[in-house]
């Protein structure tokens, strides 16, 4: 086997300006980007931190005790995340999805959550609330944050097999304690509840059964997520990718399955319902089949960096104007001309680009701007 070689490239100091345009974008809420596409979801990161150390995400050879995190100073405040996304939303964002790193690092994010939790969207509406966890805290938080006013969650878990679990997150953490999580959640009214697990060809392909009878007629909608290619410290391979359409046929043998139709417009996830009714599954095919055609989520970064694709190499610096004095106007009117100028379509050109843009830098970390 040959060895694993490492790029050690911080993506945290690879940003573009972003400018004021001259004459300001009116926030209408109908907001589009160069190919037409809507900004409807923003996802925020609000740590970079995690107490996992998943392969696929934030490898400990490289996530080690040295590591150089973000210093606290450097992070957005919960003031500056609320005022960032009051602005989104005026462009038209109905959904915040909060990540990390595992957000639940994030002291006081219930803080966070209430003041989101106040925004509207641009019909007057609540905006869609939700976040990502591992689900190591969510026994000891799940009534804290549905006070707070968070909608719904959905917990990372890939695999039930303790070993295979164990293994997978590295350091160790029982799949037991993730489990009662889920259900201090559903007690909680954090729901419905979605449960996501990264299927590793040849490390994890095994669970697929098993999880999808264990979560069938739950009311928890589970989903496969094909192993990706996000940042360079994972060691992405082809191989190791499972494609979405092999984790349904072999799930619909032992479970017979329907196709559903999409939730929303730009959904990400395949829906397939159980034929007997008893709930679905959600597949999502982000290295076989590209959704980059209906995609409308942006992503912003612990320390406020504005990124258009998953995939993205940079980010636009929205820190620095909001550090500046700039108005309002201002800052929307610059998230405005970064989205419409928009033509970010990774998945479909995958194949076709280079692992780097050309300077030696390398695509984002999921661990520092979320999945």
């Amino acid at each position: 086997m040959s060895e694993r070689v490492i790029p050690l490239v911080d993506q945290r100091v690879a940003s573009l300006p972003a400018h004021v345009p001259a004459k300001p974008i009116p926030t209408t809420g109908l907001l589009g980007d160069a190919l037409g596409r809507p900004l409807r979801d923003l996802r925020i990161s609000v740590t970079d931190r995690c107490n996992f150390r998943c392969s696929y995400c934030m490898p400990k050879d490289v996530f080690d005790k040295d590591y150089p995190y973000l210093p606290h100073s450097a992070l957005l405040t919960f003031e500056e995340i609320t005022r960032l996304a009051r602005l989104f939303a005026a462009h038209g964002v109905r959904k915040l999805r909060l990540t990390g790193g595992e957000p639940l690092l994030r002291k006081n994010i219930e803080i966070l959550i209430e003041q989101l939790a106040g925004l509207r969207t641009v019909d007057g509406l609540p905006l869609d609330l939700t976040l990502t966890t591992n689900g190591s805290l969510l026994t000891r938080k799940a009534r804290a944050l549905k006070a707070a006013g968070l909608h719904r969650v959905t917990v990372s878990l890939d695999g039930l097999d303790d070993a295979v679990f164990r293994r997978m997150n590295d350091v160790d953490f029982p799949v037991a304690d993730v489990l009662e999580g889920i259900e201090a959640a559903r007690e909680a009214g954090l729901g419905p509840i979605k449960v996501n697990m990264v299927v590793k060809r040849g490390t994890n392909e095994h669970e697929i059964v098993r999880m999808a009878r264990h979560f069938k007629g739950s009311g928890i909608v589970l989903r496969f997520i094909e192993y990706m290619d996000v940042g360079a410290t994972n060691g992405w391979r082809m191989d190791e990718v499972m494609p979405s359409a092999e984790v349904v046929a072999m799930i619909h043998r032992e479970l017979p399955l329907v196709q559903l139709d999409p939730a929303a417009p730009g959904e990400t996830a395949e829906r397939w319902g159980y034929a007997d009714g008893t709930g679905e599954i959600g597949v999502i095919s982000s290295v076989t089949q590209a959704f980059c055609r209906d995609c409308n989520r942006a992503r912003l970064s612990t320390e406020g960096k504005l990124y258009l694709c998953l995939f993205a190499s940079q980010g636009h610096d929205l820190r620095t104007l909001l550090r500046s004095g700039a108005t309002d106007q201002d800052i929307a009117s610059a998230i405005g001309a970064i989205w419409q100028g928009r033509e970010d379509r990774y998945s479909e050109l995958r194949a076709s680009l280079p692992p780097d843009d050309g300077q030696g830098v390398r695509r984002v970390e999921m661990s520092y701007i979320g999945g």
